[in-house]
């Protein structure tokens, strides 16, 4: 029987997120420190922890038929891969920053100086695009370091809250690309593995269109209803159930988690009450 094989990094941040996402796709398997290959019980796939920098290779020459990395990479390493869907975690930012004494005038600092960073070709095209002649001085891991020890003048490196610059006596002061959570294809899956793969993504946007809505309860004056079902449309319509209480409703939807918060204290002011905010572990149009 054809199998997926999928990438998806060892350890960290995006690692973590990328598990979570296959288990609320309902889809199970062993995560270990030491695994390095786990076969899931009940879903045709096998899944592969290897290093982030090293998944859009494995994918380029099908040793892996489907892979999760940050974006960033896979722009910076170029590999000929198909990228399918953007996955809307593990957001980053890759940014440039200086010791925090230096007054930053702009990107024109950098002119003539050296920048370490780990991603040479996002920098390159980044200080291209503004008319910048910088040194980029690429090396691997740590490169908050760098101005300190008098390697460079600044560094250009991936900032999830900032708090390792800060640590090292930096201050972000560009951003030069966002960056998230990427699920990228070898460009010559066969037919078989076609169909799995639209089976997956069928899982996986069940689950993020759940996230992004909830399942709202709440009771409402009769003579409110209209308006109310009008900010409430629902997925076709909404719930409506006669209360006991004569003149009353109880009204039951699905909507934007956003359209909720934007439109709550209109609901308010139309005399809805009891209201219940529910989330949504699946959701299927």
């Amino acid at each position: 029987m054809n199998k997926l094989k999928i990438a998806i990094q060892k350890s960290g941040r995006l690692s973590d997120d990328s598990v979570k996402l296959f288990k609320e796709c309902g889809i199970k398997f062993e995560v270990g420190k030491s695994k390095l290959k786990s076969t899931s019980r009940n879903f045709p796939a096998d899944f592969l922890f290897l290093r982030d920098d090293d998944i859009p290779g494995y994918v380029e020459d099908g040793v892996a038929d489907l892979g999760i990395v940050g974006k960033n990479v896979l722009v910076e390493y170029g590999n000929d891969v198909e990228s399918i869907k953007e996955l809307g975690f593990s957001k980053c930012r890759l940014s440039l920053a200086v010791p925090r004494e230096v007054e930053y005038p702009g990107v024109e600092y950098f002119q003539g100086k050296s920048i370490a960073t780990s991603y040479p070709n996002l920098l390159g095209q980044y200080l291209k695009g503004k008319g910048v002649d910088a040194h980029v001085h690429q090396i691997s891991g740590s490169v908050e370091i760098a101005p300190g020890i008098g390697l460079a003048e600044g560094v250009c490196d991936i900032v999830s809250t900032g708090g390792t610059l800060l640590s090292n006596g930096l201050k972000e002061v560009e951003t030069i690309f966002k960056s998230e959570a990427v699920l990228i294809a070898n460009n010559k899956l066969s037919d078989e593995k076609k169909e799995l793969l639209e089976k997956l993504l069928f899982r996986i946007n069940a689950v993020q269109t759940a996230q992004n809505h909830k399942y709202v309860l709440l009771n409402a004056p009769n003579d409110k209803l209209q308006q109310i079902i009008e900010l409430m449309p629902g997925m076709r319509s909404p719930t409506i159930t006669p209360l006991a209480q004569e003149g009353w409703s109880s009204i039951h939807s699905v909507i934007k988690e956003s359209d909720f918060w934007e439109n709550i204290e209109t609901l308010r002011k139309w005399g809805a009450e009891g209201i219940l905010v529910i989330p949504i572990e699946k959701m299927i149009s």
